[in-house]
C-alpha cells in the first residue's frame, strides 16, 4: 500500500510541475489573425426567407394538376445559391433557381407542380438544399383530393361477400 502511494504521490507531482508554462506565452499571434478573419468570414452567410412554408390547395379533384410559387429573398450577408431541390415522391416537382448566385436582398422563387394523385388528405414536401447556416429547408404542400367520379371508393374493414 505504502508502495502504490508512494507512486500515485510522484505520478502527481510530475504531472503538477510539467504543467509549469504560462498558457498565454503559448498563444502565436499569427494564429489569432487567421481566427479572427476566420470567425469574421463565417458571419458573411446567405440566409433563404420564405414568404410561406406551407401552401394549401384546399379541396381538388384527383388528377387536376395544381401549381403554386414560394417566393424567398436572400436575407443573409452573401450569395445564396440553391445546389438543389427534390420532391418526397415522385407526383411533386420543383423548379428551383439552382445554382445561380442570388445576392443579398435579391428575391427569387420555386415553382412546385403537383399532379392531384393520391386521396384524401395528401401532405408532400419539398427539401431545398443550399449554402446557408441551416444547409437545408424545407417547404410542404398539402390538398385533399376527391377521388374522380366514377371510381371505385376505397374499401373501408372487411368487404362482406
Amino acid at each position: 500500500m505504502r508502495k502504490a502511494t508512494v507512486i500515485l504521490s510522484v505520478l502527481a507531482f510530475t504531472a503538477f510541475t510539467s504543467c509549469k508554462d504560462k498558457a498565454s506565452e503559448k498563444i502565436d499571434a499569427a494564429n489569432l489573425e487567421v481566427a479572427a478573419q476566420r470567425d469574421e468570414a463565417s458571419k458573411n452567410m446567405p440566409e433563404i426567407t420564405f414568404d410561406k412554408a406551407e401552401h394549401d390547395f384546399g379541396t381538388i379533384e384527383q388528377g387536376a394538376a395544381q401549381e403554386t410559387v414560394f417566393n424567398f429573398t436572400n436575407t443573409g450577408n452573401a450569395p445564396l445559391i440553391i445546389t438543389s431541390t427534390s420532391a418526397s415522391c415522385g407526383c411533386t416537382v420543383p423548379d428551383a433557381p439552382v445554382n445561380t448566385p442570388i445576392a443579398p436582398g435579391e428575391s427569387g422563387e420555386i415553382k412546385v407542380n403537383f399532379n392531384g394523385s393520391g386521396s384524401g388528405q395528401v401532405t408532400k414536401t419539398v427539401t431545398v438544399r443550399a449554402n446557408t447556416s441551416k444547409g437545408t429547408e424545407m417547404l410542404r404542400i398539402k390538398a385533399f383530393v376527391n377521388p374522380r367520379a366514377g371510381a371505385a371508393p376505397a374499401a373501408i374493414g372487411p368487404v362482406a361477400q
